[in-house]
């Protein structure tokens, strides 16, 4: 195959793996989440707290888009598994966050806490990172693109996979920046803005987890009803 058409496969494979991850990780709305759960952080431990948080999500995405079916299939488990329990954490996680008081001298007490970089450390990748940021909707979607990559030919298969480790990147870039540039975001909303925005997030959240868990439900009973029908079928 000529060079050209290998340029064309790489470039294929970054923009859908930057238009399948993207939309998903949706990193407008794990901003105003990351502030709300760093609230009481200097300006300097949450910049840290971005960059390592941003780290760990494409670090995660690339692994479960190179490895991730070889993982699953040695432990025994199916992605509709990862769903349900990856989908039970995110609605836990949105729960509390729903539930949180605001406003008033709650508020005022919670921003007085010192949220110090050792906390920050602790907190990187969970909850924050996982199941937070990058949920298992998304690494859902790293295994599917990593196994839409494979090809019978080595070198294709090696290109595409190439060229969607740049879309990783990129998608962890952006991460980076939304949740870099969050209190310039927040602040333009004002506090009862915010308030509201927090709220409406940490609920669409809530729903994600939800419709991660059911999509999970729904593959299991459907393969449980397959195996009920093949032996009632192999009976009669």
């Amino acid at each position: 195959m000529p060079l050209p058409d290998y340029l064309v496969i790489f470039g294929r494979s970054f923009l859908f793996a930057l238009a399948t991850l993207l939309p998903i990780l949706n990193p407008p709305a794990v901003a105003p989440i990351f502030w709300t759960m760093t609230e009481g952080a200097s300006a300097a431990t949450r910049l840290a707290l971005a960059k390592r948080v941003a780290m760990h999500v494409g670090f995660m995405l690339a692994a479960a888009m190179l490895a991730g079916n070889v993982l699953l299939a040695f432990f025994g488990l199916s992605l509709a598994i990862v769903r349900v329990g990856g989908g039970m954490l995110v609605i836990a996680s949105a729960w509390q966050l729903v539930n949180s008081p605001d406003g008033g001298s709650a508020r005022v007490a919670r921003s007085a806490e010192p949220f110090s970089p050792e906390m920050a450390r602790d907190r990187a990748f969970y909850p924050i990172t996982f199941p937070i940021t990058c949920g298992p909707g998304s690494i859902a979607a790293a295994i599917t693109v990593g196994a839409s990559l494979r090809d019978p030919d080595h070198i294709t298969s090696l290109v595409r996979l190439a060229g969607s480790l740049p879309g990783v990147i990129v998608t962890a870039l952006i991460l980076y920046v939304c949740l870099r540039f969050a209190a310039q975001f927040l602040y333009r909303l004002g506090e009862s803005g915010t308030s509201v925005f927090m709220r409406l997030s940490a609920f669409i959240l809530l729903c994600l987890g939800v419709q991660i868990m059911w999509e999970g439900l729904q593959e299991l009973l459907v393969h449980l009803l397959v195996q009920v029908h093949h032996a009632t079928a192999a009976a009669g």
